[in-house]
């Protein structure tokens, strides 16, 4: 069905609201106030989807992408809008979903950190299909090739490229795979078989061994942040001048928080359930000389049921999944008397703060760290305090 909407707000997720005979409408590539003509079919239950045919009455906001492939591309969400817009509306949508969620009403001010809105990411996920090499499109396997990426490390577009140019000429296969740069090198890991002369290509272009990034040796199985000019910024927004006499690291990965708390703390426990990111951390604390510090390889959770006392600070960087009922719990036991929790989903976010916040912390400070402009996702610092 075709019909034309206004478009009320942005919500989570980079989709447009618009309601059609009291029903939601989600629309992708709108802006807020503007008035489009869309072609509407059902999602599921009640909730309508809408496929942008037309704008009739853009928003001052609305901006030229930079990218060609923006529209079919599954990776962006934002590039229709300037880069200030997409910040007050990422603010907006944290408010949004932390008053929708959680019944949290945060009426001081949202700190926002941002960088270079282009060429930040160092690792992107590549998929190679007939010959070519792409991203999906939204909500699809279907593949859009492309020869570089905007938001993609100019390191990381050298690959793009040279991957592009040749996989046309090796038979046709199915395969994902990762890249991650700290600018010098390039690390690949694959993620299914492929031809052996496709293998040996990845080989000419970059290793799969461990490189160095920010001074810490990360694996290609490890997580670490994609944004390369926020990542000193990320770190000293989460600590900020925080020290004491007990500091404990969940979800530490290769040690991104671990080892400046070493450094503030008078002692440290770094927590994570990664094999690949455990053996990082510990190569990190050795290479750095640390000693006050104790790694456990295990799940956040196992970890905090055997946390007898309190530490000063307890920092938690949590997969898009949060913290969880049993982890909530157990930071409810043990009450230290300050939380940082580093989310990368405010749905999430607002689920785990909600119980926290009526045990009898209150929240310090919020701040919004755009970790991945162009697209719906960001980073959300809270800093609970009993």
């Amino acid at each position: 069905m075709e019909t034309e909407l206004r478009i009320e707000k942005l919500v989570y997720g980079g989709d447009g609201l618009a309601r059609e005979n009291g029903q939601v409408v989600l629309v992708p590539f709108v802006l807020p106030g503007e008035t489009v003509r869309a072609e509407v079919t059902r999602a599921k239950n009640d909730l309508l989807r809408g496929r942008l045919l037309s704008v009739g009455s853009p928003a001052p906001q609305r901006a030229e992408p930079r990218c060609p492939y923006f529209l079919r591309c599954g990776g962006c969400h934002y590039q229709h809008a300037t880069y200030e817009f997409q910040l007050a509306q990422k603010r907006a949508i944290l408010l949004d979903v932390l008053r929708r969620i959680g019944g949290i009403e945060y009426a001081e001010g949202v700190g926002v950190l941002a960088a270079e809105p282009w060429q930040y990411r160092n690792r992107v996920q590549l998929h190679v299909a007939g010959g070519k090499v792409g991203y999906f499109e939204a909500g699809s396997h279907a593949l859009v090739a492309i020869e570089h990426c905007p938001i993609a490390s100019p390191k990381l577009n050298e690959s793009i490229a040279a991957l592009a140019r040749e996989v046309a000429r090796i038979r046709p296969f199915e395969a994902t795979l990762e890249l991650f740069t700290n600018e010098n090198e390039v690390q690949f890991n694959l993620r299914d078989r492929a031809p052996q002369p496709f293998v040996s290509l990845l080989r000419t272009l970059s290793v799969s061994t461990p490189i160095e990034h920010g001074g810490l040796r990360v694996s290609r199985d490890t997580f670490f942040q994609v944004n390369r000019f926020l990542m000193e910024r990320l770190v000293e927004a989460a600590l900020g001048d925080s020290g004491g006499r007990w500091a404990i690291d969940l979800y530490a990965g290769a040690g991104l928080f671990t080892l400046p708390l070493t450094r503030r703390f008078e002692q440290v426990t770094a927590v994570d359930d990664s094999a690949s990111a455990f053996r990082d951390l510990e190569h990190n604390a050795s290479a750095a000389g640390i000693l006050n510090l104790q790694t456990h390889n295990e799940t956040a959770e196992a970890h905090l049921m055997t946390v007898t006392g309190a530490p000063d600070l307890i920092v938690a960087d949590p997969p898009r999944t949060g913290l969880g009922k049993l982890g909530v719990k157990e930071l409810m036991r043990i009450r230290a008397p300050r939380l940082t929790i580093v989310s990368c989903d405010p749905a999430t976010l607002a689920r785990d703060l909600k119980p926290l916040l009526a045990s009898g912390y209150r929240t310090a400070a919020l701040t919004l760290i755009d970790l991945f402009p162009q697209t719906a996702h960001f980073e959300t610092i809270a800093k609970l305090e009993l």
